[in-house]
């Protein structure tokens, strides 16, 4: 057989990533990553953050199957007449599509309403948050409107206009360390936004804003809109987000950080 003498190419990084690769693209692509350090460097964050997601998400695809879409279940309602088994073949037929065709992420066959009121305050803080990212986050001489050495008049301006009180998360252990603040508007409620940057000049912001209305926790939600990635959440009424042009992984590391903090001072830990 003749050697593989291909570039690499794209579909050979994703496949390095997810751990894929066939034998005889390894070598030539750890030749490639050691003319190509920054592509080596992207490309092992990228592997870690799929890594730490698969192992966040092995717990949801390990739990069991509905009883209902089980065989004996399925051979038993296949016996009964057709005009009384038409619901559960309905049913059915929608939890495979919902499902994404026979895979079970869920309890139920359609998300509660709270759960989807979670997601979709989450979904228009995640919108926000990147356009304030976008915004803010190039800007050289007003990134913020109160700077990080006036803190506690930051902390006591933004609690009382969001009404509630806000936390300015300590992420110097991420390697972040806060420039400061500002208000933002939204449809509804005022917003706030805090902005860190690293010894490397990443910026980064944390958004928050009120919630869909409940108390509960809700799972972290990533989102990456071209070069900006996202972690999303809501912790006690109230929305955060966690936004950055940084791997995944590093992110997360973040959020679970701003989280802790949030969920200390409420007395949630």
């Amino acid at each position: 057989m003749s050697a593989d003498h291909r570039p690499v190419g794209e579909d050979d990084v994703h496949a390095w990533i997810d751990g894929c690769l066939p034998v005889g693209r390894v070598k030539i692509i750890e030749t490639y990553f050691a003319a190509h350090p920054e592509a080596a460097a992207k490309a092992a964050a990228d592997r870690k953050g799929s890594a730490l997601l698969r192992t966040r998400l092995a717990l949801v695809a390990e739990e069991p199957i509905p009883a209902r879409l089980r065989v004996a279940n399925l051979i038993a309602a296949a016996r009964t007449p057709w005009r009384g088994r038409f619901g559960a073949v309905a049913a059915t037929m929608a939890w495979i599509v919902l499902g994404g065709f026979g895979s079970w992420l869920g309890h139920d066959l359609l998300p509660s309403r709270g759960e989807r009121q979670k997601v979709a305050g989450a979904s228009f803080a995640i919108r926000d948050a990147v356009a304030a990212f976008r915004t803010f986050a190039v800007e050289v001489a007003h990134p913020v409107e109160v700077r990080a050495d006036q803190k506690p008049h930051l902390v006591q301006w933004l609690s009382r206009r969001l009404n509630r009180p806000i936390v300015v998360p300590d992420l110097s252990g991420q390697g972040f360390r806060l420039m400061g603040g500002r208000l933002l508007p939204t449809e509804s409620e005022p917003a706030a936004l805090l902005m860190y940057d690293d010894d490397r000049g990443t910026r980064l912001i944390v958004y928050t804003r009120e919630g869909p209305g409940e108390e509960a926790r809700s799972a972290f939600r990533p989102a990456r809109e071209g070069d900006v990635t996202t972690w999303g959440w809501t912790q006690g009424g109230q929305s955060y987000v966690v936004t950055a042009r940084s791997d995944a992984a590093r992110l997360l590391s973040v959020a679970e950080a701003i989280d802790g903090q949030v969920r200390s001072l409420n007395g949630r830990i």
